[in-house]
C-alpha cells in the first residue's frame, strides 16, 4: 500500500514539474516583453539577457499612449470584439439549440454541409469574400469584420453537442405550462449549456481581438485600424523604437488577460466537458 501511494506521489511530482517548466518557457518571452518596454532602445540592444532594466522609465508607454491614436485603435478593438463575441454566443446557441432538438427536412445533410465548411482554408475565401464586402458596400467600415464572423460553425457544433444533453423532458415540461419556443431558449437551454458558452465566448474574443489578416485586408484607413493592425503601423512608424513597440504589445494584452481571468472557470469546465463528449 505503501509503495503504490509512493509511485503516485513520485508520478503527480513529475507531472507537476514537468508542467511547470513548459508554464516557464511559455511565460518567459511575456517577461521578457514587458521588461524591455521599461527600457530604453539603447538599453534593448546593448543589454538583451537582462532581465531588470538597469535605469527603468516609462518613456515607451508615453509615446504610445500620447503620441499616436492608441485610444482610438483600443475602442474599435473593443466595439468588434464585443460585437462579434455576443453575436457569435447568440447565433451558436440558437442554430445549435434548432439542430439539437428540432426535426426538419434535409436536417442532417444541412448540418454535414456546415461542418464541410470547416476544412476550406480562410486563404481560399479572402478574395470572394473581399469582392462581397465591396459589394455590400462595407470596405473600409468596422462592419466589414463584424458581419462574415457573426456565425462560427465550431460555436453551432460546440452548443448543439451541449444541447444533445439536455433532457427533451425539460421542454415538454416547459410547453406544457405555456412556455414559448424562445422562452425556453431562454429560460432553459441557455442555463444549460452556459460552460460552452463561457468557452466559446473566450475562443472569439481571442480570435477576434488578435486578428490581423482581415483587419489588412479590409480597413486602409489610420483612425479604423484595429490593435494588431496599428502595432504593425506602429512597428514601421518607430521601427528603431523597440521600447514603445514593446510598450504597445504589454497594453494590448491586458484585455485579453482580464477576459481569461473573468471567465476562467467557464473555459475550464467546457473544455474539460467538450473534452468528454
Amino acid at each position: 500500500m505503501k509503495l503504490k501511494l509512493n509511485r503516485g506521489v513520485s508520478y503527480r511530482l513529475i507531472i507537476f514539474v514537468v508542467l511547470s517548466l513548459l508554464a516557464l518557457i511559455i511565460i518567459i518571452p511575456y517577461v521578457w516583453m514587458l521588461s524591455n518596454s521599461f527600457k530604453t532602445t539603447a538599453e534593448i540592444l546593448t543589454k538583451p539577457g537582462n532581465v531588470f532594466p538597469d535605469d527603468p522609465t516609462v518613456s515607451g508607454y508615453e509615446k504610445v499612449l500620447f503620441e499616436s491614436m492608441f485610444f482610438k485603435w483600443l475602442r474599435n478593438s473593443l466595439w468588434i470584439t464585443t460585437v462579434t463575441t455576443l453575436a457569435v454566443l447568440f447565433t451558436s446557441s440558437l442554430v445549435g439549440y434548432v439542430f439539437s432538438k428540432y426535426s426538419f427536412k434535409s436536417k442532417k445533410i444541412l448540418f454535414i454541409i456546415m461542418l464541410s465548411t470547416m476544412m476550406v482554408p480562410v486563404q481560399a475565401t479572402m478574395i470572394p469574400m473581399f469582392i462581397l464586402i465591396n459589394g455590400m458596400g462595407l470596405y473600409n467600415s468596422v462592419w466589414a469584420l463584424i458581419v462574415p464572423a457573426i456565425f462560427s460553425v465550431f460555436g453551432i457544433y460546440l452548443c448543439k453537442q451541449f444541447c444533445d444533453e439536455i433532457p427533451k423532458e425539460f421542454m415538454e415540461s416547459a410547453k406544457i405550462d405555456g412556455a414559448g419556443d424562445m422562452l425556453i431558449y431562454f429560460r432553459i437551454v441557455l442555463p444549460q449549456i452556459r460552460p460552452a458558452l463561457g468557452a466559446l465566448g473566450i475562443f472569439t474574443f481571442l480570435d477576434s481581438w488578435n486578428d490581423y489578416l482581415r483587419p489588412l485586408i479590409y480597413l486602409n484607413s489610420t483612425d479604423k485600424m484595429t490593435l494588431p493592425l496599428a502595432l504593425s503601423y506602429f512597428n514601421q512608424q518607430h521601427l528603431t523604437d523597440l521600447s514603445a513597440t514593446m510598450a504597445a504589445s504589454a497594453l494590448i494584452m491586458i484585455p485579453v488577460i482580464i477576459v481569461f481571468l473573468l471567465f476562467q472557470k467557464q473555459f475550464i469546465k467546457g473544455i474539460s466537458m467538450s473534452g468528454l463528449k
